[in-house]
């Protein structure tokens, strides 16, 4: 869990962000305008809000990666999903920065 304020450092994904993304894939695809046969979480950043702000990298086929914004709003109100951003294609070299849309 990260504390209020600024982004975390990127670290691996846990199974708890693999879930998300997973869950949240049709959204992100629909987002990128493509269609993904690889999708494997590879790393993560987060920052507490009136939520949690999730920041993913997301391999998605030769040395190309999606970058993905994803709200959980707060358990007190629904713990709903939104993807709010996707940058693509990405390499898996570039770093995870945050970004506003």
């Amino acid at each position: 869990m990260s504390a209020c304020g600024g982004f975390i450092p990127e670290k691996p994904v846990t199974p708890e962000e693999v879930k998300i993304c997973r869950e949240m894939k049709p959204f992100i695809e629909a987002k990128a305008g493509a269609n993904f046969r690889a999708y494997i979480p590879l790393s993560f950043r987060t920052q507490v809000v009136a939520g949690v702000k999730y920041l993913v990298k997301v391999y998605v086929g030769v040395d190309k990666c999606v970058h993905v914004m994803i709200f959980q709003a707060l358990p007190c109100n629904g713990g709903k999903l939104t993807v709010t951003g996707v940058q693509h294609p990405k390499t898996a070299s570039e770093p995870l920065i945050p970004f506003d849309h």
